[in-house]
């Protein structure tokens, strides 16, 4: 494996530090609350949300393909699973964010979000047992943070009242698992800034697709979606570019939802193939599209003259644990770690006193 071992990636559950896992998490979230706090504190505003707090919500249509239309009979019964069972269309909003936990402007470099929940009330799939489906993706293929061991640490360190200080007192493989988090961190922020609806998203790690394979996700945004040129001069850039496409063009935007399968037959790190741990447990690690190609099975279309008032657009939440079926819960290191820490982060919005957001 090279280097990246000595730097978090973790070839087998005897590399990774299991015993720990529950109490890691737990101060994940108690550490995510805190910057959320310091966020809001040094920004003299009230709590926003602890990670994608700038960005703008819209409603639009998710409409289901006919998966099994000109596939083999195997790969469409893999595909008609939970939700894309069967063709349908579905309301759902949409939240098109910046990752960065303070509201900077928008042509700060960052990475881009695209966070959307499907109403499956008029519809939803017998026994499944939820009323709407939760997808959260960025315009990124991987997530900087490999697992809840590289979580903690970055999260001590960034949250540390002398960051340089934090790092210095980490153990070595923590400060190497830092280094590399911030410097791929790093690279997938500097990105050409482009409109939101023209970006590319993928969820970055894995989920359940019934009852034996995984998958992940990607959003395409049709080569056609309509934008204008960026007004950099505006702090809004990117928000108000939304605004006005949802409110002025007369074609709105879509994007192609897909899902790429797990295959440890063929996807390859380092030119060996890995067992399905390895590639579930290290969110840092890409699933090689050229591996692993991804398959059409949905259709997101954005909804004219929908954008959601402030106040709903604050209450609007996105939980990809909590709002899924028992065949698409998310897995792997990372989605454990992220639950717990977003639900805190929820709850401690809607208690604090002051309720006026930015």
């Amino acid at each position: 494996m090279g280097l990246t071992r000595w730097f978090g990636v973790t070839e087998s559950d005897a590399d990774r530090i299991t015993a720990t896992e529950q109490s890691d998490i737990a101060e994940i979230a108690e550490k995510s609350l805190l910057m959320q706090t310091n966020a809001a504190t040094q920004q003299h505003r009230s709590l926003c949300r602890g990670t994608h707090a700038s960005g703008v919500c819209v409603r639009a249509q998710f409409e289901i393909a006919d998966v099994t239309v000109g596939r083999a009979p195997e790969l469409a019964a893999r595909l008609a699973k939970g939700v894309f069972a069967k063709p349908g269309i579905y309301p759902a909003v949409v939240r098109f964010a910046n990752a960065d936990s303070n509201i900077n402007s928008d042509f700060k470099p960052d990475v881009r979000s695209l966070s959307f929940s499907v109403d499956l009330t008029q519809g939803a799939i017998a026994g499944e047992g939820s009323s709407r489906q939760d997808f959260s993706m960025q315009n990124a293929t991987t997530l900087p943070i490999n697992d809840s061991t590289a979580f903690l640490a970055t999260i001590k360190v960034l949250t540390a009242s002398n960051p340089v200080i934090g790092l210095w007192s980490l153990p070595f493989k923590d400060k190497l698992r830092v280094v590399r988090t911030l410097a791929l961190a790093e690279l997938q922020a500097r990105q050409q800034i482009r409109p939101y609806q023209q970006l590319r998203y993928w969820s970055t790690v894995p989920f359940r697709h019934g009852p034996n394979d995984v998958v992940k996700f990607s959003a395409t945004p049709a080569p056609d979606n309509p934008a204008h040129a960026l007004q950099k001069d505006d702090p809004k850039g990117l928000q108000n570019e939304l605004t006005r496409h949802i409110t002025q063009d007369s074609r709105m935007s879509q994007f192609d939802f897909a899902v790429q399968f797990l295959d440890t037959g063929k996807m390859t790190y380092w030119g060996q193939t890995r067992v399905a741990n390895f590639w579930t447990e290290n969110a840092s690690v890409e699933w090689s599209e050229a591996e692993a190609p991804f398959h059409r099975v949905a259709r997101l279309s954005l909804v004219k003259n929908s954008q959601l008032s402030p106040e709903a657009s604050e209450a609007t939440y996105f939980d990809v644990t909590g709002n899924s079926t028992p065949d698409s819960r998310p897995i792997g290191s990372i989605n454990r770690a992220r639950c717990p820490a977003e639900v805190a982060s929820r709850r401690a919005r809607a208690i604090q006193p002051d309720k006026s957001r930015q």
